[in-house]
């Protein structure tokens, strides 16, 4: 039994199977409507994705405290950094408007610095706090404080090693933050 007219203009129609049903061509698609991709979770089941927060996320959060600790260090030895030059300037004996110019400049110079490592470790504690419970803005906002971290890093290569830990913490913090395994923790839908 065939379908149609072997000279149809629209091609050659299947043969006929066993039983009467027609054989599909190799690469061809089927006849009706599209079939519907399969279900991934049934009505009323439970949300698909991760249930507890994967092993990346959790060494992710880990270094994301880190840092914002050695941010805080940052900046309490820019507080002593700040208080020593102080010092050394009421002992300098210097005096005049140049003296006090320099002073100026230099406790400016370290304030700065002082109240951006500041700022940067309350960031760092907020995104820690925020991990478990927050969307992918949050994994993404940590890549990007884990990127400015490698500058504050070479800002303060020179601090007893501080800078290069610093560094190297925050190229850890960015690979697992940047992991499939995190991205899809909190990606994961929550009811």
């Amino acid at each position: 039994m065939s379908f149609g007219d072997p000279n149809s203009p629209y091609g050659q129609q299947p043969q006929a199977g066993p039983y009467g049903q027609p054989q599909q061509a190799m690469g061809q698609p089927g006849y009706g409507y599209p079939q519907a991709p399969p279900v991934q979770q049934p009505y009323g089941g439970y949300p698909v994705g991760p249930t507890e927060m994967p092993k990346p996320a959790r060494q992710a959060r880990i270094f994301l405290a880190i840092v914002a600790g050695a941010h805080l260090l940052v900046a309490i030895l820019y507080g002593v950094a700040m208080a020593v030059f102080d010092s050394y300037v009421d002992n300098s004996g210097l005096t005049g408007d140049e003296a006090t110019a320099a002073a100026g400049l230099g406790m400016g110079f370290i304030g700065f610095f002082l109240v951006l490592a500041t700022v940067w470790a309350i960031v760092g504690l907020a995104l820690f706090l925020k991990w478990p419970t927050g969307g992918n803005g949050v994994r993404v906002f940590a890549i990007v404080y884990g990127s400015l971290a490698i500058i504050t890093g070479i800002f303060n290569i020179t601090t007893y090693g501080l800078g290069l830990a610093l560094i190297a913490l925050s190229i850890l913090l960015i690979v697992f933050a940047a992991k499939r395994e995190t991205a899809q923790w909190f990606q994961r839908p929550r009811y």
